[in-house]
């Protein structure tokens, strides 16, 4: 019998494996807790640790491999089909435009909740927020300005290999980009030679995926049950309201936002695209990586969207770098919630200041766990806020992580499809997907 439910369980769907073990993580975390021991020989939560950590470690180790080969192929094959500038346009018209959504729904929606204020007071005093606020500044300050130029000087690369080696990807994509787009102006021999490479390291990339999915459901556990077993459900508490704001945000720009375009611009059904995202969906919640899902986000787009390696090898790999619209959305918020908790109004100059410093920011953060949170101390710098407030939201930021992740990674699908629709693919999500 028991063997008769394991070869069911195998048999399930991938995104059905990765639910059944985030519900089994959430159960296991809340029954072991830290503390409670294996057979007196090892904790619990250590086994959910390494686990988790295994897995991590095995999406990581094909990241900087597969992005190389699949922007270089992809931009070979658009360039040499002369439409990479048109392409790229539409790519970053998409990245700026919903990161840029995302950030006006979070912008509204805490001016309307106002999570820092209770009762007509701000919460400082009862959060414990001590930093004096008397140089509070009406401009961006030299610092936030300064950090917001390395974002851009980090995109160029001193040493490509260095840069793989530390995984920084920013550089990495800024590399194979030019590096894809020279393949196409050197002789046919040379083109041919170095495409016919390149794509068959891809091809390696991507059966490597495939193998490492294959433990996605363990993985998935090991991370969820660890999570929950350390934090358990009191993380919430006196920041209940921010976190209400931030996830409600979130779910407008997931639920509402997105939706829209796909229906609007790609006319394809929303649901469809839920429906064949779900692995990636998962797996980002699990993971907090956008960088991480990446393989498996490439993989549900390509063999369950229906959208072509020529579209998904030049946008997916992008965006999960530059494309963070859930981010863009959460610094926002908690940049707001931090200058309301310590009782200081912006004004509409200085919450354009906070959007834009947002975007930028955004682009420049890293796609893996809390990268958000590092991020967030560039926008309090531009605003002249004491860096004390991050310490403020770090009780609910891993919960909160898994959220944005999961509205990046969705982002950046939906960006796949429309772009793929308008280069005039016909074949998106019209398989049925069990």
């Amino acid at each position: 019998m028991i063997r008769s439910f394991f070869k069911r369980l195998i048999s399930l769907k991938l995104h059905w494996q990765i639910f059944i073990a985030l519900a089994l993580g959430v159960i296991a975390g809340v029954l072991t807790g830290e503390e409670k021991t294996f057979f007196n020989i090892v904790t619990f939560y250590s086994v959910f640790d390494f686990l988790g950590a295994l897995f991590l470690r095995a999406l990581k180790m094909i990241i900087v491999p597969l992005i190389t080969s699949s922007i270089i192929t992809g931009v070979s094959g658009v360039g040499s089909s002369g439409s990479l500038g048109k392409i790229g346009g539409k790519t970053f018209l998409y990245y700026v435009t919903t990161s840029m959504l995302a950030i006006l729904v979070g912008l509204m929606l805490v001016n309307i909740i106002t999570p820092g204020i209770e009762d007509g007071s701000p919460v400082r005093d009862k959060l414990g927020l001590t930093a004096d606020t008397g140089d509070f500044k009406e401009e961006v300050t030299e610092e936030g300005a300064d950090a917001l130029v390395n974002i851009f000087l980090r995109m160029i690369p001193t040493n490509p290999i260095s840069s793989a080696v530390e995984g920084d990807i920013l550089p990495i994509i800024f590399f194979c980009l030019l590096f894809g787009y020279f393949i196409t102006k050197l002789p046919e021999k040379y083109n041919q030679t170095l495409n016919d490479f390149w794509q068959a390291v891809f091809e390696v990339m991507m059966q490597m995926t495939g193998f490492v999915m294959k433990f996605a459901p363990i993985g998935v556990f090991g991370l969820i049950a660890r999570i929950v077993a350390s934090t358990g459900f009191e993380v919430f508490g006196p920041l209940a309201l921010y976190f209400t704001t931030v996830l409600s945000a979130l779910a407008i720009h997931f639920l509402v936002t997105l939706p829209l375009l796909l229906m609007i611009v790609a006319k394809v059904n929303p649901i469809r695209h839920y429906n064949a995202m779900a692995p990636a969906l998962l797996t980002a919640f699990s993971t907090s990586s956008s960088s991480a899902t990446l393989p498996l986000t490439m993989e549900c787009v390509e063999k369950r969207a229906g959208v072509s390696n020529r579209v998904t090898s030049f946008v997916l790999p992008l965006g999960a770098t530059v494309n963070m619209d859930g981010t863009a959305l959460y610094e926002c918020v908690a940049a707001m919630f931090i200058a309301q908790a310590y009782g200081i109004g912006l004004t509409v100059g200085q919450q354009f200041i906070v959007v834009i410093t947002a975007l930028l920011a955004s682009i420049g953060a890293a796609g893996i766990p809390s990268a958000g949170l590092v991020m967030i101390t560039i926008i309090l710098k531009a605003i002249g806020l004491p860096l004390e407030g991050v310490g403020l939201i770090l009780a609910v930021d891993r919960i909160l992580d898994m959220c944005r992740t999961t509205v990046n990674v969705f982002s950046d699908s939906c960006g796949t499809v429309i772009i793929a629709k308008t280069e005039g693919e016909t074949n998106l999500l019209t398989e049925p997907i069990q």
